[in-house]
């Protein structure tokens, strides 16, 4: 009896030393490039294509454009130049002429291209073309080596120098591969009805389409085939993981209605009363957010749900109001930060927002006591430890606010309601899963994790695909401009000092922001330690000069930041650790010096530490030297725009997806050929087909094939099937 097709995980299974031409080096060399079996192999797709019928003679190349040119090497040579670098120049020729192709600082070139002449293969390269003695030549081109390959569109494969491997040896164990497999073909577990929705090409050409195309448009056809693979696979294991969470854990169902009217703000319940007690109205998105809150708190099932919004969104009151719903069912409510310093800030702004606010003492209508709250860190003295341990155990501390503190043993509470993780890709997935714990009665916390850094949509639906998603896309009124500006080279360094003067003058603060605590001999940028110093006998003589950064002891650091909100430090110099969440209104000007050096979406986050109070504020971001070109790109975005969306936007398309999906730490790595950039429509196709599949939860079992391959290329921490 005929197999039947051939599926991935049997792929899987044929290491690739069965394939002809694959002896102990090049065995050797494909392990450096993480490739072991066959389907390693072949998911292992080309970078780039040459189209041969694009290709330019050099006959025909014109100066000062840039060209791909495909020849043989006629010739290698190097020598030492002047301040001892090396220099080799290859000539390439084609039918037309000969080109000169010149290598600084890239020895290895000489060895590489005598060795592609002396076989008699083909070499691409690609660059600018100059005029040098009256000669055509490329400076420093790309380098492709196709070997002796014909077609009209030649693939060429990511390679590494270490490998000793040939983009002509991947083709031919590939081309070896597609072969074998022809008679059978490949197993294709997507149903053909999600094929047909979108128009999708089988697998079997997709493979061949994507390293053997015939045409561009044909490989076009297979990525799109292939990139539905991908993220078709990641969104099933995160549709799956959140379905069967909802089944089988047992949440608390929370009464969510206030006395009178039910909605937010509308009642003389405890949250209703919350709301009441605001100085300020609550956003439309602050409205529509808690509303999809209580949704969840009202059901059985525990809550996961994201809750993002850019800085200054108002994300702590919603978070308040969500712990308060526990709290007047007679639950407690947990608040997780990241760091001592944004504990503190956390307690002390709720505190002052439940200021007054009561609930029955001891569950009676005989009397009523403040709703408590309580601070957990790992500074707390062991009497004041064990007195509030005690609380949460029993029930007398209403909320209760911390770091990693509060997932350590011996941490108890009577009956944990909802639980906000703040900054949650701070934390490691070991921590955030100890949060979901159980009360004694074996039901599960709601949990609702935060983040103030904007991710664009597709992104999260990749990142916190398990999650469900609020967006808070709106400012509360009251928010002054922060107007942002940019200081090249020292270039205006005299003038911003001489405006944080100024803004001391008035009785204001400004915070001075440093990549790195110490001065550091590989790393030329601001030091903390030395640019306070420096500001003091500087600059800035004669004002109060604070200092604060991570390494400073919990006491230090507690001190520094009570200074600089009490007005004794006029200007806090600083290292990222004030990045989230510490709010102080008086602080009206930000200096980020070496602003070159942080990321976009950390940039904004400083940002936001100033234009907290009634005053209009100001962002200056300095760099020295000449920044990157995509230095360059993130400050001109910081300087054009203060919506944290489209910053996010900006920043995928600038830094890729790599660092976006590395938020979560662990196990995207399934998205081989799929980009976040590029197929944002895609990720969204993905996600429905994957809600449709995994339905009530038990709509995989009909596709086991589809879960065998769900198996085969997720990490151990999507793996859940």
């Amino acid at each position: 009896m005929t197999a039947g097709p051939i599926t991935l995980p049997e792929l899987a299974a044929l290491p690739v030393s069965k394939l002809r031409g694959v002896g102990p080096r090049k065995l050797d060399g494909l392990g450096k490039l993480g490739i072991t079996n066959v389907f390693e192999l072949l998911t292992h797709y080309p970078r780039r294509y040459i189209d041969r019928t694009q290709q330019a003679e050099v006959a025909g190349l014109v100066p000062g454009e840039e060209a791909l040119v495909l020849g043989g090497v006629s010739g290698v040579s190097s020598r030492r130049i002047r301040g001892g670098r090396s220099m080799v120049v290859a000539e390439l020729k084609d039918r037309s002429g000969t080109l000169r192709c010149t290598f600084f600082n890239q020895h290895w070139r000489e060895r590489q291209l005598s060795d592609v002449a002396a076989a008699g293969h083909d070499v691409a390269v690609h660059g600018k073309v100059e005029v040098f003695s009256g000669r055509r030549q490329m400076t420093n081109p790309v380098v492709d080596l196709v070997g002796d390959r014909t077609g009209r569109i030649v693939a060429v494969y990511p390679l590494s120098e270490k490998a000793g491997l040939t983009t002509w040896d991947l083709a031919e164990w590939v081309a070896q591969t597609l072969r074998r497999a022809e008679p059978r073909g490949l197993a294709d577990p997507v149903p053909t009805w999600v094929l047909d929705r979108f128009e999708l090409c089988g697998r079997s050409e997709a493979f061949e389409g994507i390293h053997r195309p015939g045409s561009m448009g044909q490989m076009v056809r297979a990525r799109q085939r292939l990139v539905m693979d991908e993220l078709l696979r990641l969104q099933l294991a995160l549709v799956h993981r959140k379905v069967e969470l909802e089944r089988s854990q047992r949440g608390i169902v929370h009464v969510v209605s206030d006395a009178d009217d039910g909605e937010p703000g509308g009642g003389r319940g405890l949250v209703g009363r919350f709301l009441d007690s605001l100085a300020f109205p609550l956003t439309t998105a602050q409205r529509r957010t808690i509303s999809e809150i209580d949704g969840d708190l009202s059901s059985a099932a525990p809550m996961h749900r994201l809750l993002q919004g850019d800085v200054g969104a108002g994300k702590t009151v919603v978070a308040v109001a969500s712990m308060l719903r526990a709290v007047q069912g007679g639950h407690q409510g947990a608040l997780m930060a990241p760091t001592e310093v944004l504990a503190e800030q956390h307690a002390a702004s709720v505190r002052e927002m439940l200021d007054g606010l009561t609930v029955p003492e001891d569950g009676s209508l005989l009397g009523e006591r403040p709703v408590k709250v309580a601070l957990l860190t790992g500074r707390i003295r062991a009497a004041e430890r064990r007195e509030l341990l005690e609380g949460l155990a029993h029930g007398t501390v209403d909320l209760v606010i911390g770091t990693h503190a509060l997932i350590q043993e011996g941490v108890d509470f009577a009956s944990l309601g909802v639980v906000v993780v703040d900054e949650q890709h701070r934390f490691g997935v070991e921590q955030r899963a100890a949060l979901r714990l159980s009360d004694r009665d074996g039901r599960s916390p709601d949990v609702l994790v935060m983040t103030a850094t904007p991710i664009p949509r597709t992104a999260a639906m990749t990142v916190y695909g398990d999650l469900d998603v609020s967006v808070l896309d709106e400012l509360p009124p009251g928010r002054t401009p922060i107007s942002t500006s940019w200081v090249a080279d020292g270039d205006g360094l005299e003038a911003t000092w001489e405006q944080v003067r100024e803004e001391v003058g008035r009785g204001r603060r400004v915070y001075v922001v440093c990549p790195l605590v110490e001065d550091s001999d590989k790393v030329e940028v601001a030091a903390a330690e030395s640019t306070a110093e420096d500001l003091r006998h500087g600059a800035l003589a004669g004002l109060e000069v604070g200092l604060l950064h991570g390494r400073m002891p919990s006491e230090e650091k507690q001190a520094a930041m009570a200074s600089f909100r009490g007005g004794s430090t006029q200007v806090l110099v600083a290292t990222t650790v004030i990045e989230v969440g510490v709010d102080v209104p008086e602080a009206t000007m930000m200096v980020v010096l070496d602003a070159d050096r942080f990321g976009i979406a950390q940039l904004h986050q400083l940002r936001g530490r100033v234009g907290r109070g009634q005053v209009a504020s100001r962002c200056v971001l300095v760099t020295d030297g000449e920044p990157s070109p995509d230095g360059v790109a993130r400050i001109e975005a910081l300087v054009a725009s203060t919506d944290g969306f489209e910053l996010a936007e900006v920043d995928l398309d600038l830094r890729g997806e790599g660092t976006v999906l590395g938020e979560r730490q662990k196990g995207r790595n399934d998205l081989k050929l799929a980009s976040l950039r590029r197929d944002r429509d895609w990720v969204a196709r993905a996600r429905e087909v994957a809600i449709e599949l995994v339905g009530d939860g038990t709509g995989l079992a009909r596709h086991p094939a589809l879960v065998e391959e769900l198996e085969l290329v997720l990490s151990d921490e999507d793996r859940d099937f």
